[in-house]
């Protein structure tokens, strides 16, 4: 009973914002219909279509002043659940129809036996660096994603991944937080539901959009991963704060101040995103510490930085995610090929 009581409010929410949009769309529909056909039978006697939902309205409320006391509380409660979610910026969840859901992988190209990677987040994070980074690419270089200091990407593009044995294609998603996206319209503004996979990449501040792209692909079962990105500028920032001074050094105070700040960088980082994952009521779940530059140095020089920090971990946590939801085993290929075998 406890549980059901607690569901309640929400699953009212949900119905509210159905009922409204519902509303909406008659009363849009009543409007034109009544305009373009003078002579119509106007429902209930109502001049219009806003006067048709006046009435409604009105009715409603009638009905409310005489309903017994524990469904006026209800409603209430129903009312603040709803204004405190608006105030947050969370939206209601939209399941997108069959036609809409045609036209989002229409829209970015998705194609059976690929595995598609989409990395999303506020705007500045850095995404279309780390895009060329996967990539094996520098910035700059031939065929890699335009990078600046304010965002570069205004629609969803998309990048194959130029190593012709992984069947991956990546996706530079435009950045949350600008004019053009605002931060509760994201995630289904941009069809991040078609995706097989979400990179969710931060730089300076784990924000409510960071959240909000995780609760929803929590919702639609996509697998995702937290990045933090831009490690190298902020450890030489943590370094600087505390007190290094290169004109001292005899040769291994860097080091030292270094490796120390980097363990301070990776906990901090860690303890917040914990944190908010925890009030937001989403399992905890890894960080990955990554610098595009040395990502490049992993994937095109096949080269380990003393730098390197979680970049092997999370390429190599990519390619088994990728591998578990598209290769198939041996056994099952040879049986689909009549049980012939190749080895």
């Amino acid at each position: 009973m406890g549980q059901a009581a607690s569901t309640l409010p929400t699953v009212l929410y949900n119905m509210y914002w159905v009922a409204k949009v519902i509303v909406n769309i008659v009363d849009s529909f009543l409007e034109s219909h009544v305009r373009d056909n003078p002579t119509v039978v106007n429902l209930d006697g109502a001049k219009d279509g806003r006067d048709y939902a006046r009435r409604t309205a009105r009715a409603a409320a009638e009905e409310a002043a005489v309903a017994p006391p524990e469904t006026v509380w209800l409603a209430k409660q129903t009312q603040a659940v709803t204004a405190e979610r608006l105030r947050k910026g969370v939206q209601p969840v939209v399941i997108p129809s069959a036609s809409e859901l045609a036209t989002a992988k229409e829209r970015v190209q998705y194609k059976d036996g690929l595995f598609h990677f989409a990395i999303a987040g506020v705007s500045g994070s850095g995404k279309s660096s780390l895009i060329n980074a996967f990539r094996g690419l520098r910035n700059g270089d031939l065929g890699a994603a335009p990078t600046g200091v304010i965002e570069t990407t205004s629609q969803i593009d998309r990048y194959p991944d130029p190593n012709p044995r992984l069947p991956f294609v990546w996706y530079d998603i435009p950045g949350a937080g600008t004019f053009a996206q605002s931060d509760w319209q994201y995630f289904n503004s941009q069809g991040l539901f078609v995706f097989d996979c979400i990179i969710v990449l931060f730089d300076n501040r784990f924000t409510l959009t960071d959240i909000s792209i995780l609760t929803n692909c929590r919702r639609f079962q996509i697998p995702t991963y937290i990045v933090r990105s831009k490690a190298d500028v902020h450890i030489r920032n943590v370094v600087a704060d505390m007190g290094y001074d290169s004109d001292n050094d005899d040769g291994t105070r860097h080091a030292q101040a270094y490796n120390s700040a980097c363990e301070h960088y990776i906990a901090e980082t860690r303890a917040t995103v914990q944190k908010n994952l925890k009030e937001a009521g989403l399992p905890d779940q890894r960080v990955y510490v990554v610098s595009h530059k040395t990502m490049v140095s992993t994937v095109k020089d096949r080269v380990l930085s003393p730098k390197t920090i979680h970049e092997l971990e999370l390429v190599r946590d990519l390619l088994e995610e990728a591998c578990a939801r598209r290769c198939v085993p041996r056994s099952d290929a040879a049986e689909a090929d009549g049980g012939q075998s190749t080895s």
